[in-house]
Protein backbone atom coordinates (compact mmCIF):
# COMPACT_ATOMS: atom_id res chain seq x y z
CA UNK A 1 0.00 0.00 0.00
CA UNK A 2 1.30 3.43 -0.93
CA UNK A 3 1.98 6.04 1.71
CA UNK A 4 -0.65 8.77 1.76
CA UNK A 5 0.60 11.92 0.11
CA UNK A 6 -2.50 14.10 0.15
CA UNK A 7 -2.99 16.70 2.85
CA UNK A 8 -6.75 16.23 2.91
CA UNK A 9 -8.88 13.12 2.86
CA UNK A 10 -11.49 12.39 0.21
CA UNK A 11 -14.93 11.25 1.36
CA UNK A 12 -16.95 8.92 -0.86
CA UNK A 13 -20.67 8.43 -0.27
CA UNK A 14 -22.82 5.74 -1.81
CA UNK A 15 -23.48 2.12 -2.51
CA UNK A 16 -21.20 -0.79 -1.75
CA UNK A 17 -22.74 -3.93 -3.21
CA UNK A 18 -22.11 -7.27 -4.87
CA UNK A 19 -22.82 -8.15 -8.46
CA UNK A 20 -24.32 -11.62 -8.01
CA UNK A 21 -23.60 -13.84 -11.00
CA UNK A 22 -25.14 -16.78 -9.07
CA UNK A 23 -21.93 -18.80 -9.46
CA UNK A 24 -19.80 -15.97 -8.07
CA UNK A 25 -20.20 -12.69 -6.21
CA UNK A 26 -18.10 -9.69 -7.29
CA UNK A 27 -17.76 -6.68 -5.01
CA UNK A 28 -18.68 -3.42 -6.69
CA UNK A 29 -20.78 -0.28 -6.61
CA UNK A 30 -19.42 2.80 -8.39
CA UNK A 31 -18.61 4.75 -5.19
CA UNK A 32 -16.87 1.75 -3.63
CA UNK A 33 -14.83 1.27 -6.81
CA UNK A 34 -13.72 4.91 -6.63
CA UNK A 35 -12.90 4.62 -2.93
CA UNK A 36 -10.81 1.48 -3.35
CA UNK A 37 -8.81 3.01 -6.19
CA UNK A 38 -8.18 6.18 -4.18
CA UNK A 39 -7.02 4.16 -1.18
CA UNK A 40 -4.64 2.20 -3.41
CA UNK A 41 -3.14 5.50 -4.63
CA UNK A 42 -2.40 6.40 -1.00
CA UNK A 43 -5.28 8.78 -0.36
CA UNK A 44 -6.85 8.86 3.12
CA UNK A 45 -10.30 7.73 1.98
CA UNK A 46 -13.51 7.84 4.01
CA UNK A 47 -16.14 5.50 2.51
CA UNK A 48 -19.58 6.29 3.90
CA UNK A 49 -21.96 3.41 3.22
CA UNK A 50 -24.11 0.78 4.94
CA UNK A 51 -23.95 -2.99 4.60
CA UNK A 52 -25.78 -5.92 6.15
CA UNK A 53 -24.59 -8.28 8.83
CA UNK A 54 -24.37 -11.13 6.33
CA UNK A 55 -22.06 -13.09 4.05
CA UNK A 56 -21.91 -10.36 1.41
CA UNK A 57 -21.20 -7.81 4.11
CA UNK A 58 -18.20 -9.88 5.14
CA UNK A 59 -16.93 -9.59 1.55
CA UNK A 60 -17.21 -5.80 1.84
CA UNK A 61 -15.33 -5.66 5.12
CA UNK A 62 -12.60 -7.84 3.62
CA UNK A 63 -12.18 -5.27 0.82
CA UNK A 64 -11.90 -2.44 3.36
CA UNK A 65 -9.10 -4.39 4.99
CA UNK A 66 -7.40 -5.37 1.72
CA UNK A 67 -7.18 -1.72 0.65
CA UNK A 68 -6.27 -0.44 4.11
CA UNK A 69 -9.37 1.75 4.27
CA UNK A 70 -10.81 3.41 7.36
CA UNK A 71 -14.08 1.85 8.51
CA UNK A 72 -15.16 5.01 10.36
CA UNK A 73 -17.91 5.62 7.79
CA UNK A 74 -19.00 1.98 7.48
CA UNK A 75 -22.40 1.25 9.03
CA UNK A 76 -23.77 -2.23 9.74
CA UNK A 77 -27.51 -2.73 9.30
CA UNK A 78 -29.03 -5.44 11.54
CA UNK A 79 -32.10 -5.85 9.34
CA UNK A 80 -31.46 -5.00 5.68
CA UNK A 81 -29.21 -7.08 3.44
CA UNK A 82 -25.98 -5.91 1.88
CA UNK A 83 -26.63 -4.36 -1.52
CA UNK A 84 -26.94 -6.89 -4.33
CA UNK A 85 -27.43 -6.70 -8.09
CA UNK A 86 -28.46 -9.96 -9.75
CA UNK A 87 -26.70 -10.42 -13.09
CA UNK A 88 -28.32 -12.77 -15.60
CA UNK A 89 -26.14 -13.93 -18.47
CA UNK A 90 -27.58 -14.73 -21.90
CA UNK A 91 -26.53 -14.82 -25.54
CA UNK A 92 -27.82 -11.26 -25.86
CA UNK A 93 -25.53 -10.05 -23.06
CA UNK A 94 -26.07 -9.29 -19.37
CA UNK A 95 -29.30 -8.27 -17.67
CA UNK A 96 -28.94 -6.41 -14.37
CA UNK A 97 -31.65 -6.63 -11.72
CA UNK A 98 -31.09 -3.92 -9.10
CA UNK A 99 -32.87 -5.01 -5.94
CA UNK A 100 -34.85 -2.56 -3.77
CA UNK A 101 -34.52 -1.92 -0.03
CA UNK A 102 -30.86 -2.68 0.43
CA UNK A 103 -28.67 -1.64 3.35
CA UNK A 104 -27.11 1.24 1.38
CA UNK A 105 -30.59 2.80 1.11
CA UNK A 106 -30.59 3.38 4.88
CA UNK A 107 -27.33 5.20 5.65
CA UNK A 108 -27.97 6.98 8.95
CA UNK A 109 -27.19 10.68 9.22
CA UNK A 110 -25.66 11.10 12.67
CA UNK A 111 -22.87 8.48 12.39
CA UNK A 112 -22.14 9.71 8.85
CA UNK A 113 -21.74 13.28 10.08
CA UNK A 114 -19.51 12.12 12.92
CA UNK A 115 -17.26 10.27 10.48
CA UNK A 116 -17.19 13.31 8.19
CA UNK A 117 -16.20 15.61 11.06
CA UNK A 118 -13.34 13.29 11.95
CA UNK A 119 -12.01 13.03 8.38
CA UNK A 120 -12.31 16.71 7.39
CA UNK A 121 -12.20 15.87 3.65
CA UNK A 122 -11.24 18.29 0.92
CA UNK A 123 -13.62 16.58 -1.53
CA UNK A 124 -16.91 14.73 -1.19
CA UNK A 125 -17.74 12.32 -4.02
CA UNK A 126 -21.39 11.35 -4.37
CA UNK A 127 -23.68 9.82 -6.96
CA UNK A 128 -27.39 9.38 -7.50
CA UNK A 129 -27.97 5.64 -7.11
CA UNK A 130 -27.75 5.74 -3.28
CA UNK A 131 -30.24 8.62 -3.23
CA UNK A 132 -33.16 6.53 -4.41
CA UNK A 133 -34.45 6.20 -0.80
CA UNK A 134 -35.20 9.26 1.35
CA UNK A 135 -33.04 8.01 4.24
CA UNK A 136 -29.71 7.92 2.39
CA UNK A 137 -30.75 10.93 0.30
CA UNK A 138 -31.19 12.97 3.49
CA UNK A 139 -27.84 11.79 4.83
CA UNK A 140 -25.74 12.77 1.83
CA UNK A 141 -27.39 16.17 1.66
CA UNK A 142 -26.69 16.78 5.35
CA UNK A 143 -23.07 15.77 4.73
CA UNK A 144 -22.83 18.31 1.91
CA UNK A 145 -24.51 20.99 4.03
CA UNK A 146 -22.10 20.43 6.92
CA UNK A 147 -18.88 20.56 4.89
CA UNK A 148 -17.06 23.15 2.82
CA UNK A 149 -15.44 20.40 0.72
CA UNK A 150 -15.53 20.45 -3.07
CA UNK A 151 -18.55 18.45 -4.26
CA UNK A 152 -17.90 15.95 -7.06
CA UNK A 153 -21.02 14.39 -8.57
CA UNK A 154 -20.76 11.22 -10.66
CA UNK A 155 -24.17 11.21 -12.31
CA UNK A 156 -25.28 7.60 -12.72
CA UNK A 157 -28.59 7.62 -14.57
CA UNK A 158 -30.23 4.20 -14.15
CA UNK A 159 -33.69 3.40 -15.51
CA UNK A 160 -36.15 2.87 -12.69
CA UNK A 161 -33.59 3.86 -10.03
CA UNK A 162 -32.74 7.52 -10.57
CA UNK A 163 -35.41 10.13 -11.25
CA UNK A 164 -34.91 13.32 -13.21
CA UNK A 165 -35.83 15.20 -10.03
CA UNK A 166 -32.97 13.55 -8.14
CA UNK A 167 -30.57 14.41 -10.95
CA UNK A 168 -31.81 18.02 -10.98
CA UNK A 169 -31.36 18.47 -7.23
CA UNK A 170 -27.97 16.73 -7.25
CA UNK A 171 -26.69 18.96 -10.04
CA UNK A 172 -27.59 22.01 -7.96
CA UNK A 173 -25.58 20.57 -5.06
CA UNK A 174 -22.44 19.85 -7.11
CA UNK A 175 -19.32 21.83 -7.94
CA UNK A 176 -17.91 19.37 -10.48
CA UNK A 177 -20.01 16.90 -12.45
CA UNK A 178 -18.81 13.87 -14.40
CA UNK A 179 -21.01 12.23 -17.02
CA UNK A 180 -20.56 9.77 -19.86
CA UNK A 181 -21.86 10.35 -23.35
CA UNK A 182 -25.31 8.82 -22.79
CA UNK A 183 -25.81 10.70 -19.54
CA UNK A 184 -24.83 13.94 -21.27
CA UNK A 185 -27.55 13.32 -23.85
CA UNK A 186 -30.05 12.89 -21.01
CA UNK A 187 -29.00 16.24 -19.54
CA UNK A 188 -29.31 17.93 -22.92
CA UNK A 189 -32.83 16.61 -23.41
CA UNK A 190 -33.91 17.56 -19.90
CA UNK A 191 -32.33 20.97 -19.50
CA UNK A 192 -31.19 22.50 -22.79
CA UNK A 193 -33.99 21.34 -25.09
CA UNK A 194 -31.39 20.77 -27.77
CA UNK A 195 -29.85 17.60 -29.08
CA UNK A 196 -26.38 18.51 -30.32
CA UNK A 197 -24.25 15.75 -31.73
CA UNK A 198 -21.62 14.26 -29.46
CA UNK A 199 -19.64 12.28 -32.02
CA UNK A 200 -17.23 15.13 -32.77
CA UNK A 201 -15.22 15.95 -29.67
CA UNK A 202 -14.72 19.53 -30.90
CA UNK A 203 -18.39 20.15 -31.80
CA UNK A 204 -19.22 23.85 -31.18
CA UNK A 205 -22.87 22.91 -30.63
CA UNK A 206 -21.95 20.42 -27.91
CA UNK A 207 -19.62 22.92 -26.26
CA UNK A 208 -22.34 25.60 -26.24
CA UNK A 209 -24.85 23.17 -24.73
CA UNK A 210 -22.36 22.10 -22.05
CA UNK A 211 -21.67 25.70 -21.12
CA UNK A 212 -25.41 26.29 -20.90
CA UNK A 213 -25.68 23.37 -18.47
CA UNK A 214 -22.87 24.80 -16.38
CA UNK A 215 -24.54 28.19 -16.16
CA UNK A 216 -27.89 26.62 -15.24
CA UNK A 217 -26.40 24.76 -12.29
CA UNK A 218 -23.54 27.14 -11.38
CA UNK A 219 -20.94 24.41 -11.93
CA UNK A 220 -17.20 24.95 -11.63
CA UNK A 221 -16.42 22.05 -13.94
CA UNK A 222 -18.12 19.53 -16.22
CA UNK A 223 -16.30 16.35 -17.26
CA UNK A 224 -17.51 14.29 -20.21
CA UNK A 225 -15.96 10.85 -20.73
CA UNK A 226 -16.16 9.45 -24.25
CA UNK A 227 -14.60 6.01 -23.87
CA UNK A 228 -11.69 5.38 -26.22
CA UNK A 229 -12.31 8.82 -27.78
CA UNK A 230 -10.99 10.48 -24.64
CA UNK A 231 -12.49 13.05 -22.29
CA UNK A 232 -13.40 16.73 -22.13
CA UNK A 233 -13.36 19.19 -19.24
CA UNK A 234 -15.44 22.34 -19.46
CA UNK A 235 -14.42 25.11 -17.08
CA UNK A 236 -16.58 27.86 -15.62
CA UNK A 237 -14.40 30.40 -17.44
CA UNK A 238 -15.35 28.90 -20.80
CA UNK A 239 -12.09 26.99 -21.26
CA UNK A 240 -12.31 23.52 -22.79
CA UNK A 241 -9.57 20.99 -22.08
CA UNK A 242 -9.52 17.82 -24.16
CA UNK A 243 -7.56 14.59 -24.14
CA UNK A 244 -8.17 12.41 -27.17
CA UNK A 245 -5.47 9.80 -26.60
CA UNK A 246 -6.74 6.25 -26.92
CA UNK A 247 -5.32 3.85 -24.34
CA UNK A 248 -7.44 0.81 -25.13
CA UNK A 249 -5.62 -2.39 -24.11
CA UNK A 250 -4.62 -4.96 -26.71
CA UNK A 251 -7.54 -7.04 -25.47
CA UNK A 252 -10.57 -5.50 -23.82
CA UNK A 253 -11.82 -7.88 -21.12
CA UNK A 254 -14.69 -5.66 -19.97
CA UNK A 255 -15.39 -1.98 -19.39
CA UNK A 256 -16.74 -2.40 -15.86
CA UNK A 257 -15.33 0.27 -13.58
CA UNK A 258 -13.58 2.31 -16.27
CA UNK A 259 -15.54 5.45 -15.43
CA UNK A 260 -14.90 4.91 -11.72
CA UNK A 261 -11.18 4.53 -12.40
CA UNK A 262 -11.25 7.80 -14.34
CA UNK A 263 -12.93 9.60 -11.43
CA UNK A 264 -10.44 8.23 -8.92
CA UNK A 265 -7.41 9.41 -10.92
CA UNK A 266 -9.03 12.78 -11.63
CA UNK A 267 -9.66 13.37 -7.92
CA UNK A 268 -6.21 12.11 -6.99
CA UNK A 269 -4.55 14.32 -9.59
CA UNK A 270 -6.40 17.42 -8.53
CA UNK A 271 -5.44 16.77 -4.90
CA UNK A 272 -1.80 16.49 -5.96
CA UNK A 273 -1.83 19.70 -7.97
CA UNK A 274 -1.42 18.10 -11.39
CA UNK A 275 -2.28 20.31 -14.34
CA UNK A 276 -5.68 19.67 -15.90
CA UNK A 277 -4.28 18.32 -19.23
CA UNK A 278 -1.97 15.93 -17.35
CA UNK A 279 -4.79 14.84 -15.05
CA UNK A 280 -7.06 13.99 -17.99
CA UNK A 281 -4.26 12.13 -19.77
CA UNK A 282 -3.45 10.01 -16.73
CA UNK A 283 -7.12 9.37 -15.93
CA UNK A 284 -7.76 8.19 -19.49
CA UNK A 285 -4.70 5.95 -19.47
CA UNK A 286 -5.60 4.29 -16.16
CA UNK A 287 -9.24 3.82 -17.18
CA UNK A 288 -8.05 2.12 -20.36
CA UNK A 289 -5.87 -0.23 -18.32
CA UNK A 290 -8.89 -1.22 -16.18
CA UNK A 291 -10.63 -2.34 -19.38
CA UNK A 292 -7.86 -4.91 -19.79
CA UNK A 293 -8.66 -6.72 -16.53
CA UNK A 294 -11.70 -8.56 -15.26
CA UNK A 295 -13.82 -6.46 -12.94
CA UNK A 296 -13.77 -2.89 -11.68
CA UNK A 297 -10.63 -3.06 -9.53
CA UNK A 298 -7.52 -5.27 -9.75
CA UNK A 299 -7.46 -8.54 -7.88
CA UNK A 300 -3.82 -7.84 -6.99
CA UNK A 301 -2.87 -4.57 -5.26
CA UNK A 302 0.51 -4.78 -7.01
CA UNK A 303 -1.31 -3.62 -10.18
CA UNK A 304 -1.16 -0.05 -8.85
CA UNK A 305 2.55 0.17 -8.11
CA UNK A 306 3.85 0.82 -11.68
CA UNK A 307 1.25 3.56 -12.08
CA UNK A 308 2.18 5.30 -8.85
CA UNK A 309 5.88 5.07 -9.71
CA UNK A 310 5.23 6.36 -13.22
CA UNK A 311 3.28 9.38 -11.99
CA UNK A 312 5.95 10.21 -9.43
CA UNK A 313 8.48 10.20 -12.27
CA UNK A 314 6.41 12.55 -14.39
CA UNK A 315 5.00 10.02 -16.88
CA UNK A 316 1.47 9.33 -18.04
CA UNK A 317 1.48 5.54 -18.08
CA UNK A 318 4.02 2.76 -17.45
CA UNK A 319 5.34 0.93 -20.50
CA UNK A 320 5.70 -2.83 -20.63
CA UNK A 321 9.41 -2.39 -20.10
CA UNK A 322 8.77 -0.51 -16.88
CA UNK A 323 9.81 2.89 -18.24
CA UNK A 324 7.53 5.91 -18.02
CA UNK A 325 5.86 7.35 -21.07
Amino acid sequence: MATATTHKAIAVFGEALVDDFITEQVVGGAPFNVARNLAAFGVATLMVTRIGDDKNGALMRAEFERFGMSQAGLQIDPNEATGRVVVERSEQGHRFIILPDQAYDYVETEPALAALAGAKPGVIYFGTMAQRHECSRKTVREMLRNSDATRYLDLNVRDGQVTERCAFESLHLADIVKVNEEELKDLFSWYTHTKPGTKAIDSPEMADACQALMRSFSLKGLIVTLGERGALHFGADGAVTANQECHAPARIVDTVGAGDAFSAVFLFGQSQGWSLPLTLARANAFAGAICGISGAVPADIAFYQPWIACWRSGGVMPSKAGAVV
